[in-house]
């Protein structure tokens, strides 16, 4: 087949994470400043709270609570000292009423100790208690508000019953609390400053983006200075492509003219001239000749002369160009159409390359396919043919400019000038896409496939 301009960008792809912690990170510029600012904010208020719980709540109960336990040491020594049962009886109950202790002799219990697994200031309680009053047998703290003690005395069990916030700070759960929700509206600030400050990244991503695929986009550089010096650079160097551009479209007009005209001048020459075999041949030649300068001239030109994209049915535009191929007296049929929707496009440019590679194809097969497949994220338009195809290991030699692998294979059906897949992937790369060469599964052989994004 004939071949094509310089190897087309590949795609770009991301490669998988090879770390452990890597695959675990977001991709996102957004994802990634939000973990940023999340994880050191999340840790601070892990460290502060478990300290403070730990050390503050913890004296504040124990002390509290050897508090108490005093009280409580003085009624287990009256109790002992009581000549009987019943006196001790009394004797608690009068020393503990003022106290609001509740007390009973003999109780029944707790025989061991009971609480909840999530009850932080209970195992200091419980410990302090055991500690500061002698004959601890177990302490109670299942109830949601009651303490419940079981000490041992010569006169038999004391059950002894108190309020929780007796040893215990109230609402211990308050600075967590509250520095939860500091944590989170400090969080919500900084992600305002920080979206204000990822925003120009974003628009400056987008601009480049846009004129990575042929569209120009409004942009004006803002933002922290190194964010204003990109911008700028981009500018700067997005209005050097510009003229660029310009310039070689003026260069192209000019050489158009130049070289037309001197082959004008000899088409004019030869018809005045008596018609034999040597005019015969000098006639093919200008006609190869022109042929030659107007393949030139189109690879050359890109873009520059395409205008600007616009909104279309790709599916509609290919099921045309390969109507109008046919209609033409090619062999190209349609293939399978998936997908629906509009996207941004140069028609004239997509169909210029569409119409090579549907040239390419009959001229090397004896019939073309269309085909196209529309996704949220691309365009993948296909042709392929049953032609003797491209070896794998020739394909990127395939894709030079005037590059012909062979010549010779097909001479019937004429040769080009190896400018038809170059310029089929220079209209790729201007939408910001590729063109990818393989074997065609259907027809046995080249697909030739230009996937644009959309």
């Amino acid at each position: 087949m004939s071949s094509d301009t310089q190897a087309p960008a590949q795609p770009q792809t991301h490669l998988p994470p090879t770390g452990p912690i890597r695959r675990f990170v977001p991709r996102s510029l957004y994802a990634r400043a939000a973990l940023i600012l999340i994880v050191p904010i999340v840790a601070l208020q892990l460290v502060v709270s478990v300290t403070v719980t730990q050390r503050l709540y913890e004296d504040v109960t124990r002390q509290m609570t050897r508090s108490l336990a005093a009280g409580l040491s003085a009624v287990l020594r009256a109790v002992e000292a009581a000549p009987d049962a019943e006196a001790a009886r009394q004797t608690a109950a009068a020393l503990a009423a003022p106290a609001g202790v509740i007390t009973s002799l003999p109780a029944e219990g707790p025989l061991e100790d009971n609480l909840a697994l999530s009850d932080l200031s209970g195992r200091t309680v419980i410990g302090t208690l055991r500690e500061e009053v002698p004959g601890v047998r177990g302490v109670d703290l299942t109830a949601s508000r009651a303490v419940r003690v079981a000490i041992e005395t010569r006169h038999g069990l004391l059950g002894v019953e108190f309020d929780r916030r007796r040893v215990a700070a109230s609402n211990p759960h308050q600075l967590l609390v509250l520095t939860a929700f500091t944590s989170l509206l400090m969080t919500g600030v900084a992600f305002l400053f920080l979206r204000n400050q990822l925003r120009p990244i974003r628009r400056l991503a987008l601009a480049a983006e846009a004129f990575g695929r042929g569209r120009m986009v409004p942009y004006r550089p803002s933002g922290a200075v190194e964010v204003r010096s990109a911008g700028s650079a981009f500018l700067d160097m997005r209005a050097r492509i510009e003229r660029q551009i310009e310039q070689r479209t003026l260069m192209l007009s000019g050489v158009s003219h130049d070289l037309r005209t001197p082959l004008t001048r000899l088409k004019l020459s030869l018809a005045m001239m008596p018609e034999d075999e040597d005019t015969k041949a000098m006639e093919r030649d200008i006609e190869e000749m022109q042929a030659l300068i107007d393949a030139f001239l189109a690879f050359a030109r890109g873009d520059a002369m395409e205008g600007e994209a616009e909104m279309v049915d790709p599916l509609e535009l290919l099921r045309e160009i390969a109507a109008r191929a046919a209609r033409g007296g090619q062999p190209v049929t349609e293939g399978v159409f998936e997908g629906a929707g509009r996207m941004p496009l140069r028609t004239s440019a997509i169909s210029r390359a569409v119409e090579n590679l549907i040239g390419n194809a009959v001229r090397y097969g004896r019939r073309a396919e269309v085909g196209a497949l529309l996704t949220d994220r691309a365009l993948v338009i296909s042709v392929e043919d049953d032609g003797p195809g491209i070896p794998k290991g020739r394909r990127e030699e395939a894709l030079r400019p005037f590059s012909r692998l062979d010549p010779s294979r097909n001479q019937d059906s004429g040769s080009g000038v190896g400018l038809g897949l170059a310029i089929a992937a220079d209209v790729a790369r201007s939408h910001g896409g590729t063109l990818r060469l393989g074997d065609s599964a259907r027809l046995g052989g080249l697909k030739a496939e230009l996937v644009l994004p959309r």
